[in-house]
């Protein structure tokens, strides 16, 4: 499979071209299988960037109305939006490995810290307070108001000087574990202030949850269905798993391998083999961190030459401007709220007007508010 077949297929199943964007939020997160949250904006921001009318208001209906859509810790202790009928694949397998890792390296903490002489008793009084701290408030709490219920969480542990860690860690790790979860937030929706809720109060009853190796294979399927034809080192890199793990995901799917340009082995679900229609020209502005731009490890087929000025040292991705499945610069917003691209190479005319258009109409639907964000790529400092 070429690249340019690749690329058709990212502009087609992640709703980038004008005939394929979606019309509704949760439609936007089927499409590339669960959003980036670690920056709530970017929640809000790839849905409007794939939704001719869709508004902030949609966006905060599906997750704090219907929670049709929900935001879960899981795969490389990365904050995402999932579709809620993911979610009991998601817990038993990708959250559950954060969790245990993250419990782990707490554990250890505590000791070394001098605060307890078994790590995991401490998390464990410290689970069972918070639970029941939050079991009498089902409107949730928020994180401070959980500081003052539960004295004990209320510490400060510093092992090294550059990773202390406080209560947050205690509730990321209950998040982690599905025990709680992020419910509505009580800033603006570009700023995380969410109130912690216990799972059943915000979702129901969880029933049964299949096996580990069952939940894996259930996101690799849906990874493949939105990123495919991926490899195993992008797999592996985005699932924050094993190879083994995504072995027997991909051997349990019976996918199958197809040559990439550039020698390497992507994988595709048996019954997706057919060539996507093409899907015309498109232009598009995505956020930081938007799923598209995270979605593979290996990014030369719409990265090209410009990794450095996108991607930050810590893999982070900045804003990018995409022309016909290439990403060819990045934008910014100036003082009054304007969105402004900065390209990183020659376009041909018409998809720079098309790249301007998108800008535009962002800005219009912005209305003059400002999106702040912690991840500046070198592109939008103007460095690149």
């Amino acid at each position: 499979m070429s690249d340019d077949e690749r690329r058709a297929r990212l502009a087609v199943r992640h709703a980038l071209a004008p005939a394929a964007r979606a019309g509704s939020p949760e439609g936007v997160a089927r499409a590339l299988t669960a959003l980036h949250a670690t920056e709530p904006a970017t929640v809000h921001l790839a849905c409007l960037a794939r939704g001719d009318s869709l508004t902030v208001a949609d966006v905060d209906r599906a997750l704090y109305a219907d929670r049709s859509l929900v935001k879960q810790l899981a795969m490389r202790r990365t904050l995402f939006v999932f579709p809620r009928d993911l979610l009991p694949a998601v817990w038993p397998s990708a959250s559950a490995r954060v969790a245990a890792n993250e419990r782990a390296r707490m554990a250890k903490d505590l000791v070394r810290a001098g605060l307890a002489t078994d790590g995991g008793a401490w998390l464990d009084r410290a689970r069972a307070e918070v639970l029941t701290a939050l079991a009498g408030a089902p409107d949730g709490l928020t994180a401070g108001e959980i500081r003052r219920a539960v004295p004990l969480i209320d510490v400060k542990v510093t092992v090294t000087p550059t990773d202390p860690w406080s209560a947050s860690r205690v509730l990321t790790l209950l998040g982690a574990n599905a025990d709680i979860m992020r419910s509505v937030n009580t800033a603006r929706w570009f700023t995380a202030r969410p109130r912690w809720t216990l799972t059943r109060h915000w979702l129901g009853p969880a029933g049964d949850l299949p096996p580990a190796a069952e939940g894996y294979r259930e996101i690799v399927r849906r990874w493949l269905r939105s990123f495919g034809p991926g490899t195993e080192d992008d797999l592996t890199w985005w699932l924050g798993a094993t190879k083994t793990v995504v072995r027997k995901s991909l051997a349990d799917l019976g996918a199958v391998p197809v040559a990439l340009d550039g020698g390497s082995t992507g994988w595709l679900l048996p019954d997706d083999l057919d060539e996507v229609p093409d899907p015309g020209p498109w232009a598009a502005l995505l956020p930081v961190l938007d799923p598209t731009v995270m979605g593979w490890q290996g990014r030369d087929f719409y990265l090209g030459g410009h990794r450095d000025a996108i991607i930050d040292r810590r893999g982070n991705a900045g804003t990018t401007a995409w022309a016909d499945g290439r990403v060819v610069g990045a934008w910014v917003q100036d003082e009054t709220g304007v969105v402004r691209v900065r390209l990183l190479a020659a376009v041909p005319p018409d998809a720079r007007r098309r790249v301007e258009s998108e800008a535009e109409r962002l800005t219009a639907r912005l209305a003059g508010e400002r999106v702040p964000t912690a991840y500046l790529s070198p592109a939008m400092r103007g460095d690149a």
